[in-house]
């Protein structure tokens, strides 16, 4: 069927998408070269086919979701990728969606932002079948990452909720933990919050962040700067995504750096891959707003690891750019704007903040509160 590739209001181009499969076969005409996606070539060639097929698929809920082969069968759908067109691949990151060519559907009206959702997809995504006739009309069906997640709407605000992982289902935790530190520090982050959701029967441990994104603006991925050109035959993964921010006229780069590594380091963040950062533009203008808030650092403070494991002076996993935080540390210009006297007292509130999850007793909380104030002293030395 022919599906028109559109920018919230902007015919972008025409394409042929398999309605089984889902997948794009064909590129038939591009409208506005400059509104394709950011990594995908202005050409309608069989490269640029397979990369429109690449960010089109990357929209789908991920295979390694957790719960996600239950939810499908919950909501009788075989591939994540086929809950793309029930929802037109509409989402709460951005403006793109697929409109199909014979119907007449206008933005202002669907888009997920003004408009309201199903809440099916997400109950399903938390192994809830909302009953017989559910809706698939759903930001959900275009949300990442691998944690439980779901997106809800808190008095007119559209609000992402998201769990842990066993055994501690630490990582809501860590975020509200995050942002404690990065308010203390001025540093811009998404603001996170505990909440507690009883469900027939079974109380959910979840962090709730409000969207960030909004009808101005929306959130490129760092892997679709990242795939803007390609790299140097030297150039490190640093080094070639410094390059491709400045060729673009992102501004902030270099002091957003500074400071998202040096919270990954004192929180030993271990999953800081090219999905979970990135910049805001204008989706109308195309104009580059700024690197995005700093968010989704939950996989932070040995949440996957016994008590016995947490040795914060040992060197530990990083990414994007280097495996190891020792190394990652050296990317880091200046630490000019870091005040330690702000996060006097964080051991204490990182401890007050731990309390909440019953999974995490107190000889827990102690170990981490204390990890963490050596990952500072390590940090200053």
């Amino acid at each position: 069927m022919t599906h028109i590739l559109m920018h919230k209001r902007l015919e972008v181009a025409s394409v042929e998408v398999d309605d089984v499969m889902g997948v794009i076969l064909r590129i038939n005409e591009i409208f506005v070269p400059a509104h394709m996606p950011l990594g995908v070539p202005p050409e309608t060639t069989v490269n640029a086919i397979k990369l429109l097929n690449e960010w089109w698929q990357g929209r789908a809920i991920p295979a390694s979701r957790s719960g996600l082969r239950e939810a499908l069968e919950i909501l009788k759908i075989s591939s994540p990728v086929l809950l793309l067109e029930k929802c037109y691949g509409l989402s709460l990151s951005d403006h793109y969606w697929m409109r199909p060519a014979n119907k007449d559907l206008q933005w202002d009206k669907i888009n997920f932002f003004e408009n309201p959702f199903s809440d099916d997809v997400g109950n399903a995504l938390f192994g809830h079948d909302s009953g017989k006739n559910i809706s698939l009309s759903s930001p959900d069906n275009t949300s990442d990452g691998w944690l439980k997640k779901k997106w809800k709407i808190a008095e007119g605000k559209r609000v992402l909720l998201k769990g842990g992982s066993p055994v501690y289902h630490q990582e809501p935790d860590n975020e509200v933990l995050a942002t404690a530190i990065m308010e203390r520090l001025a540093i811009p982050h998404a603001v996170y919050c505990i909440v507690h959701e009883k469900r027939q029967g079974e109380e959910r441990h979840l962090s709730a962040c409000e969207d960030f994104v909004d009808t101005n603006s929306e959130l490129v991925s760092a892997w679709r700067i990242y795939c803007t050109k390609k790299p140097e035959p030297k150039a490190t993964y640093y080094e070639h995504f410094i390059s491709c921010c400045k060729d673009l006229g992102i501004p902030g780069v270099d002091d957003f750096f500074d400071r998202m590594l040096t919270v990954d380091f004192i929180m030993v963040n271990a999953d800081r891959h090219f999905n979970n950062f990135g910049a805001l533009r204008n989706p109308e203008t195309l104009e580059w707003i700024g690197p995005a808030p700093i968010f989704d650092t939950g996989t932070s403070m040995w949440y996957d690891q016994v008590n016995e494991r947490i040795h914060p002076e040992w060197d530990a996993k990083s990414k994007p750019f280097v495996a190891k935080h020792s190394r990652q540390k050296k990317l880091i210009k200046s630490l000019d704007w870091f005040k330690a006297e702000a996060l006097d007292g964080i051991k204490e509130e990182a401890a007050s903040i731990y309390s909440s999850n019953h999974l995490i007793n107190a000889e827990r909380r102690k170990i981490l509160s204390s990890a963490l104030d050596t990952r500072i002293k390590i940090l200053l030395e």
